[in-house]
């Protein structure tokens, strides 16, 4: 039997819209609407959509060595999932208005936490809008979930993990080819910006052209990590290639961890060094 990876990951406004109108609605998470003390917030999004904040939601306090954005406390994170009304065995979808940019953090962070059905919007708040959906104030209080969670259900590296990577299989870099070559980068790694895995319509390219891209990366049938500037854009890159059914570890701490250490080596320039 072939698995669909790729429906197994992302979703379509029309397939999303579908399970709505059939009373069949996930757990909708917005990802970057209604931050609090925000001013220039989004205060509208998909009808029943829950805001999440991405700095004190989906990550803990960072710093240092820790990164900007490192995996939050388990036991909040599940505090937190119960708060927006998750439940045992529902499903999620989460989106924003950055095209899964951010949202793929969301997706990541909840699969690591344990909760196997987590899809992206494809194309997120954009791409509903493009289809005529409506959408609605983000005022939802859901009922009160009961999610259990527990960590470790997706692959992570840290520092000296990520600095072997190259060694034994395949580093991806998901920051834009300017903060890659000239803030720096990991010795060994391949740039593979994230916004690289999108078409011009601001969906995810379709399987084809990811795999020619991932392929020509040597990212297929490979031992793959991915790092970025904060352990966000590279939740992207690795939902692009979960959507190809290929597995990926995030270095979460990524180049904020990575820079903030005077022994590590550096790279610059376009070359992986």
């Amino acid at each position: 039997m072939t698995i669909d990876h790729r429906a197994k990951v992302l979703i379509t406004a029309r397939e999303l819209d579908a399970l709505l109108t059939a009373g069949r609605a996930p757990v909708l998470l917005d990802i970057g609407g209604v931050r609090p003390g925000a001013t220039d917030a989004r205060s509208t999004g998909l009808p029943g959509a829950v805001p999440v904040d991405l700095a004190t939601e989906l990550a803990g306090p960072g710093g240092g060595t820790l990164g900007n954005r490192p995996l939050p406390d388990i036991t909040e994170l599940e505090a937190n999932a119960r708060r927006w009304g998750i439940r045992e065995g529902a499903a999620v979808v989460v989106y924003d208005d950055k095209h899964g940019l951010q949202a793929a953090r969301a997706w990541w962070v909840l699969r690591w936490a344990g909760i196997e059905n987590v899809r992206l919007l494809d194309g997120g708040l954009s791409s509903w809008l493009a289809a005529g959906y409506a959408t609605a104030e983000l005022t939802r209080v859901p009922d009160l979930g009961n999610i259990r969670l527990s960590h470790g259900h997706l692959p992570v590296l840290d520092a000296d993990a990520a600095a072997r990577q190259p060694h034994r299989g395949v580093l991806l870099d998901a920051r834009d080819a300017n903060a890659y070559e000239t803030s720096g980068h990991i010795p060994g790694a391949l740039n593979a910006p994230a916004k690289g895995n999108l078409s011009a319509a601001g969906t995810f390219a379709s399987a084809e052209d990811l795999r020619l891209r991932f392929a020509a990366l040597g990212a297929l049938g490979a031992d793959v990590g991915v790092t970025c500037g904060a352990g966000v854009s590279a939740a992207h890159d690795i939902l692009a290639l979960a959507s190809l059914g290929q597995p990926a570890a995030l270095f979460v701490g990524s180049w904020s961890a990575w820079s903030a250490d005077p022994a590590r080596p550096v790279a610059t320039g376009p070359s992986p060094g």
